[in-house]
C-alpha cells in the first residue's frame, strides 16, 4: 500500500518553476559511480529536474511519481519516460536499474517498502542515491527575516516528516553499504518574486493557508522589500546538499 502523502499536487506548475536546480556535477559524480548506465530511475521525480539531468549519462531514465499533477507538468525528455506510480511499487522488472535516485523526497516514502522495492530493482552493485538541501542561504539582514518566517510563522505547520530534512538525513535508516560523496551545493541568482514564488511551494505555507484562510507570503514579502532594493535586483541564494549513498 502506498505511503504516499500529497503536499504538492496543489501547486505543481510552481513547484516546476520555482525550485532550484542541481548541480551538473552532482549527476557528473553519481554517473560516476555507477558501473552500468542502462538504466536510473528517479523516484519521486516530481518536475523531472533530476531525471532529464541524468538522462545525459544514461540511456534511459524513467521517472516516477505518484502524483499525477506533478507527472503532467513533468519537463518533457527524448530520453526520459515518465510514469505515475508510488516510490514503494515502481512497476520496474527485478534487477533492471543502474542508479535509484531520490531527491528531497525520501523523507516522505514507508521506507522499509521503498527499500525493499529498492533492492528488487537494482542491479548487483547498482547504486541508490537520497539526497536533500539545507535551509537557503543568502545576505545576513535578508537571511534574518527568511529565518524568522521558516522557524516562528512556520514553524508549527511544517509535517513532521520535515525533521528529517533538518537532521540532514542523518536520521534516516539507510541499510545499504555506504558511499562517502563529495560536498555539492546548488547556487542561482533570484528576484524577489522568485524569492517568494519558490516560498509558494514549500508544504508548511500550504498548510497555513488552509488551516488559517490566510497567505502568509504578502507579509514576508513587505518585510523583505526595503532591504532589498528593487524586486528585479537579483540576489545570490545557496543551498548546501546532503546526500546518502550506497550499493546493493
Amino acid at each position: 500500500m502506498s505511503h504516499f502523502k500529497d503536499h504538492f499536487s496543489a501547486n505543481p506548475a510552481g513547484y516546476a518553476g520555482f525550485r532550484p536546480h542541481y548541480p551538473e556535477t552532482l549527476f557528473d559524480w553519481l554517473a560516476g559511480q555507477c558501473p552500468g548506465h542502462e538504466i536510473a530511475w528517479d523516484c519521486a521525480t516530481g518536475s523531472g529536474q533530476a531525471a532529464v539531468a541524468l538522462a545525459a549519462h544514461f540511456q534511459r531514465v524513467i521517472g516516477s511519481d505518484a502524483s499525477a499533477a506533478q507527472i503532467a507538468h513533468a519537463q518533457a525528455h527524448p530520453g526520459v519516460d515518465y510514469r505515475v506510480a508510488p516510490a514503494e511499487a515502481s512497476g520496474l522488472p527485478a534487477a533492471s536499474v543502474d542508479l535509484l535516485s531520490v531527491a528531497q523526497a525520501a523523507h516522505w516514502f514507508d521506507l522499509d517498502a521503498f527499500y525493499a522495492e529498492a533492492r528488487r530493482v537494482l542491479k548487483p552493485g547498482g547504486l541508490i542515491a537520497l539526497w536533500g538541501y539545507e535551509k537557503l542561504r543568502l545576505e545576513p539582514a535578508l537571511a534574518r527575516i527568511v529565518g524568522d518566517f521558516y522557524d516562528n510563522e512556520l514553524g508549527g505547520f511544517w509535517p513532521p516528516e520535515r525533521a528529517l530534512v533538518e537532521s540532514g538525513y542523518r536520521d534516516l535508516a539507510f541499510p545499504f553499504a555506504t558511499v562517502d560523496p563529495p560536498e555539492f551545493a546548488m547556487a542561482t541568482d533570484w528576484s524577489l518574486d522568485q524569492l517568494i514564488g519558490y516560498f509558494g511551494t514549500w508544504s508548511a505555507v500550504k498548510n497555513y493557508r488552509q488551516e488559517r484562510a490566510i497567505d502568509p507570503l504578502p507579509a514576508v514579502r513587505a518585510a523583505l522589500e526595503p532591504l532589498w532594493g528593487s524586486p528585479d535586483t537579483r540576489k545570490n541564494i545557496q543551498w548546501p546538499l546532503f546526500l546518502r549513498v550506497g550499493r546493493i
